[in-house]
């Protein structure tokens, strides 16, 4: 770690460089941007824009589970909680003629409630109400570490599975008669997903997780002539929003999370205009 940091000193010579939490932070901005980039481009296509919202606010469920189960390290319960909320909300999704985001938005509240009643009778909640909002300047090296792990692994399982999963979000009965197990590749997407939002949200925050998640991919599609320019743009779009986000909110003393947002929602509206434009 010691090199990195003496690398991002050599390349960023600016004051903020000096303070190891905002190297820590730069480097967990990296490498979070490009996987929520690349994910969202997928759950823009699959029209679920609140499915990482979702599993957002089961955080809390899965939180007030661990400490009514006594489990300690609630990142386990976190996890364990959104494979089982996102494979339920799946199956759910898949039983009935309603569309998606009618079954997110009943299962989000839902699990918002449900955690919020269990956190404020167990006296918990103050205790965990940083969640809500998250904070990347309180990431450790270890956890850096472990956001790396995940890059690499979110990177493979796209190589390997995306020109499936297009198919699937394209038209699922053309993918299903290809042969491709759709159920099972919506399963094994809404699970990444599940981890990456429990992983995450600690610095990201429950209300602001949709938003970092969605606002990149959507910006991109209003321009993106193609899926290789769709995905490049996504991923430039959350790295400069991440990390001018990272620098504006030292300087200014604004929340890292919500200041990401501000200049993701500025780009999509600029990039809509860019749209109309081209298209008149």
């Amino acid at each position: 770690m010691e090199l990195i940091y003496n690398i991002l000193e050599a390349v960023l010579p600016f004051e903020f460089m000096q303070y190891t939490f905002m190297k820590n932070a730069f480097l967990a901005i990296m490498l979070i941007s490009p996987i929520y980039a690349i994910l969202g481009t997928m759950i823009v296509n699959k029209k679920m824009a609140f499915f990482s919202d979702a599993l957002g606010h089961s955080a809390l469920t899965g939180i007030a589970i661990g400490i009514l189960l006594g489990i300690t390290n609630i990142n386990i319960s976190m996890i364990i909680f959104a494979i089982i909320f996102a494979l339920l909300l799946n199956m759910v999704k898949n039983k009935t003629s309603y569309g998606a985001d009618t079954i997110i938005s009943v299962f989000s509240s839902i699990a918002i409630a449900i955690g919020l009643a269990i956190l404020a009778q167990s006296g918990s909640f103050n205790k965990y109400s940083s969640y809500l909002i998250g904070d990347v300047l309180s990431i450790s090296k270890t956890e850096i570490i472990y956001l790396a792990i995940a890059f690499v692994l979110v990177l493979v399982f796209w190589c390997t599975l995306f020109n499936k999963l297009n198919a699937v979000s394209i038209n699922p009965t053309l993918a299903k008669s290809k042969g491709i197990n759709v159920k099972l590749l919506e399963n094994v997407f809404a699970i990444v997903i599940a981890i990456m939002v429990m992983i995450s949200i600690r610095w990201v925050g429950i209300l602001l997780i949709n938003s970092i998640m969605i606002l990149p991919a959507a910006s991109s599609r209003n321009i993106a002539k193609n899926m290789r320019s769709y995905h490049g743009f996504s991923v430039l779009f959350a790295l400069f929003s991440g990390i001018a986000g990272l620098i504006i909110s030292y300087y200014t003393n604004i929340p890292t999370g919500p200041m990401i947002v501000i200049l993701l929602g500025a780009i999509y509206f600029i990039t809509l205009s860019m749209k109309k434009l081209v298209n008149k």
